[in-house]
């Protein structure tokens, strides 16, 4: 199968693998923002303006630097740029790629205001932090040992910050994650091509440098592992461990085997070695409107499927994916169909009523249509699943204060299983570091 002979086409019926000779593959996922070498950065960081109150750094929710670490870009020192930015978010190398700069600092830049384009804030934040990730250097010093010890629980972005700042204050931190390998979101739910040649395993590493954290995989709470005893064992808890829960479509025939969640299968894509292998429908058909449905049905593209529609029930507006990934979704070849929500899987096809939106919120009207789906995904949302017994919730996550204290003392939590975020890396390595310095005020007191 990973030979060039075709053995199957984007015009072969069913779920098939192998719709594309090799190359393409290669071609396909490669890095579809590809890195700025040392010129093209220097070019890019002249356009800054480095404002004085910098609109790019309030909109940036670790509030970044980024007039500093551009100056320092600019001045040929991106060591010290990258210092600059791992000061406050130790995951700016991922950040810089999966981040929706063009709904952050990017569109709050001055330059977007004045001419429609902005400082490229995103690809000069990755020049930076690759430059000193590249070199195996961990710019940061463990503190003197405290004797605490803090569990984190989930080795995703929020886990992954609250644990380094910990370690740095000195603190022994153990991180359990229910997953083969640590990484959480960054590792098995963000598009191959943004994140390309192991980079979520390897960003793992360069932080586990900092020394004093220990990371045991195979570890579900409510599964091998109880809460009170992490408790017991352990000074402070984090809890960081993301959403598990897929929602339902609430559709008959949503149970049959070519209905698939989407981010199980934005997860197998990126722990195959060979594209090749995975198998993809002719017409595929993901029903959602976040960045989840957008890259598996771009992925669905690459991997050779003919037809591909994201279906979504409200307007384009209302699409919590950016503008700029929507756009990205067309530019692939991916149809976009608002207004619409399934009503039936059938066999061959989803059966879809139109919707209407009006004072008393979201209609389905009696008008319907089907589109030709030999492979549906379910991109609706996720769900905590498995909520530690005696946590307060908020709306079916746990409830935090501003430094992310739950409602159980020594217990803190953060990132997309904790109530208020909007689901985004840079904001569970806010939240995980935020909580990390509360943690450690608090052991110190």
């Amino acid at each position: 199968m990973g030979g060039s002979t075709l053995s199957n086409s984007p015009l072969t019926n069913g779920i098939v693998a192998a719709r594309l000779p090799q190359s393409a593959y290669q071609s396909n996922f490669a890095d579809h923002e590809p890195a700025l070498d040392r010129h093209e950065a220097r070019v890019a960081a002249d356009r800054c303006y480095f404002c004085h109150d910098a609109p790019c750094m309030t909109a940036c929710p670790t509030t970044i630097d980024i007039p500093l670490f551009i100056r320092q870009i600019a001045t040929g020192t991106p060591e010290a740029a990258a210092k600059t930015i791992f000061d406050q978010n130790i995951l700016g190398g991922m950040c810089a790629r999966v981040c929706p700069t063009e709904q952050l600092c990017e569109e709050a830049c001055v330059r977007e205001a004045a001419e429609g384009k902005p400082v490229e804030i995103g690809r000069l934040q990755r020049f930076a932090t690759d430059t000193v990730m590249s070199k195996g250097v961990h710019p940061f010093k463990r503190a003197k040992a405290t004797g605490k010890s803090v569990a984190v629980v989930g080795a995703g972005p929020a886990g992954l910050a609250c644990a380094h700042r910990l370690a740095m204050k000195g603190h022994d931190v153990v991180v359990y994650d229910a997953r083969p390998k640590a990484g959480g979101l960054n590792e098995y739910g963000i598009a191959s091509y943004k994140s390309t040649n192991d980079f979520a395993a390897r960003e793992v590493e360069w932080l586990l440098k900092i020394g004093g954290i220990r990371i045991e995989t195979g570890k579900a709470l409510g599964r091998n592992l109880a809460l009170a005893d992490v408790q017991k064992a352990h000074d402070a808890v984090f809890l960081g461990m993301g959403l598990g829960g897929v929602n339902a479509l609430r559709a008959p025939g949503e149970d049959m085997k070519n209905v698939r969640n989407a981010v199980d299968f934005i997860a197998e894509l990126r722990q195959t070695g060979d594209k090749s292998a995975l198998p993809i429908g002719r017409d595929v058909v993901v029903i959602g409107g976040g960045m989840t449905a957008v890259d598996a049905a771009v992925q669905s593209k690459l991997l050779g499927a003919e037809n591909v529609t994201i279906v979504y029930r409200r307007g384009q507006d209302k699409m919590s994916a950016s503008g700029y990934e929507q756009d990205h979704a067309a530019s692939a070849g991916v149809r976009i169909v608002t207004h619409a929500a399934p009503v039936a899987v059938h066999d061959g096809a989803v059966e879809f009523a139109y919707t209407e939106e009006g004072p008393k919120g979201l209609t389905v009207t009696a008008q319907t249509f089907r589109l030709k789906a030999d492979q549906v995904f379910k991109a609706i949302g996720q769900t905590l699943a498995g909520a530690p017994e005696g946590l307060a919730l908020e709306g079916g996550k746990i409830a935090v204060d501003a430094m992310g204290r739950t409602s159980v003392k020594g217990i803190w939590a953060g990132g997309d299983c904790a109530a208020g975020g909007d689901d985004l890396t840079v904001t569970a390595v806010k939240e995980g570091r935020d909580a990390a310095e509360d943690i450690h005020a608090s052991l110190m007191a």
